[in-house]
């Protein structure tokens, strides 16, 4: 579908579909109604045909300049907003003693709603920069402050999939926890009160931390709640976590039993982590529909381990890609992207069977893999026909920016390795259309 030469994506609109990791349109036409829905996308030549069959004038049509390139909004499939005060610090611990330390005393300041503004701003704003049109938040409990980022979010016109935290077991920081019927009951009213808004790109998800701090009460209700609804958590992240939760749930045969037998495992359901599921979880993972978003960042720099994404693309399980700030350090997808090939290439290593990932296909898991990941592939991911224009206008060429462009250059693994952000320009463009 493409070749590797003469910077062939520059002037361009580059993308996945569902049987290539890359396609590289060249001097291609793109068009894009009033509700910012893709009403075409033909090459070049057919323009004064298409100026005829869809009545607009040639004239109208923006070019691209030297440089650039189009491709569609990156997806962060697992994001901590509430932990971004400390992002790039604080990597010092393995997860349970990282919660206990730093993440349940920050994430207990979101009761006070001017703290919570100004660090949702700016974590969305952040995210927006980086190419992140698209993102799964985890917020904390304090339902008011979870509003407030999905307010923030369609204020400055980031898809987003907003979850309040739920948790009624914590002991070793027992201040950062919720009662059985509150949780419950706090939960129904964040997602009311989100849905009343009727925010067009915001939506809510059902959110219990993970296993180890939900009661098995709460995880049935939460259980009844999720059946037609988004659902997040964490899962098999760390060595300690999955055998803490034996313990906790003697009765389940895995950690993915434990939500499977809740009524938690569907179709619109993403599980951060996943690096030591078996191959049995992974089977379940495959027949209930439910997705698996890979943080290497996080996997790293907290010790957990690290996820054989080619055992879970044998089991043809969803796949998109999180930054999972704070345990990850960078709330940038491009960072993310480059931490999934490097772990790829240490299993490869020690496993020499084991094939790196290509950065055409770590290309797809931070767009369409994304939008597939949060059961949003019918509206973003790629440049499809009916879906929403969703993307990013990418320039390489800019004056003093992080890389030089040669002419046998492959500009899409260049930026992929090398693009940062603000010297790129990025520009959401569905800020523009809708």
């Amino acid at each position: 579908l493409y070749n590797h030469r003469r910077n062939e994506a520059v002037r361009s609109f580059v993308h996945s579909t569902r049987d290539a990791a890359l396609e590289i349109l060249n001097d291609f036409v793109l068009g894009v109604d009033k509700s910012g829905k893709i009403t075409f996308i033909e090459e070049g030549k057919n323009v004064d045909r298409l100026a005829q069959e869809q009545g607009f004038n040639t004239a109208d049509v923006e070019n691209l300049g030297p440089g650039e390139f189009f491709m569609p909004g990156m997806v962060d499939t697992h994001i901590h907003a509430s932990q971004y005060t400390y992002m790039g610090t604080a990597l010092d611990l393995p997860l349970l003693q990282w919660l206990n330390t730093y993440t349940f005393p920050v994430e207990s300041r979101y009761r006070d709603l001017k703290f919570a503004r100004d660090v949702y701003t700016k974590v969305v704003k952040r995210t927006l920069r980086n190419g992140t049109t698209t993102a799964c938040y985890f917020a904390t409990i304090h339902t008011d402050a979870s509003l407030l980022l999905g307010q923030i979010a369609d204020d400055l016109g980031q898809r987003a999939l907003v979850g309040k935290v739920c948790m009624d077991i914590n002991p070793m920081v027992p201040q950062y926890k919720e009662l059985l019927d509150e949780s419950k009951d706090e939960t129904l009213r964040f997602i009311r009160e989100l849905l009343q808004k009727k925010y067009p790109r915001v939506k809510p998800v059902v959110t219990p931390r993970f296993a180890v701090s939900c009661s098995s009460s709460l995880l049935d209700a939460l259980g009844e709640i999720a059946r037609t609804l988004y659902f997040q958590s964490h899962i098999s992240e760390n060595k300690e976590e999955v055998e803490l939760v034996k313990q906790l749930f003697p009765d389940c045969l895995s950690y993915t039993d434990v939500y499977l037998k809740h009524g938690l495992l569907t179709d619109k359901t993403v599980m951060a982590h996943g690096c030591h599921l078996t191959d049995e979880e992974l089977k379940i993972f495959h027949k209930n529909g439910a997705s698996i978003s890979h943080c290497p960042s996080s996997n790293i720099s907290l010790m957990s381990g690290i996820l054989n994404v080619r055992n879970v693309q044998k089991h043809k399980v969803k796949l998109g890609l999180g930054t999972d700030v704070a345990g990850g350090y960078s709330a940038s997808i491009l960072d993310a992207v480059r931490r999934a090939i490097d772990t790829s290439k240490v299993l490869t290593i020690e496993h020499p069977q084991l094939r790196p990932l290509t950065f055409e296909e770590v290309f797809w898991l931070a767009t369409l893999g994304g939008s597939e990941a949060l059961s949003l592939d019918d509206r973003i991911g790629n440049f499809e026909v009916g879906k929403d224009f969703d993307a990013l206008r990418v320039n390489v060429s800019v004056p003093g920016g992080p890389l030089d462009v040669f002419p046998e250059d492959v500009i899409v693994e260049k930026f992929l390795n090398l693009g940062k952000t603000p010297w790129l320009s990025f520009i959401s463009l569905f800020l523009q259309y809708g």
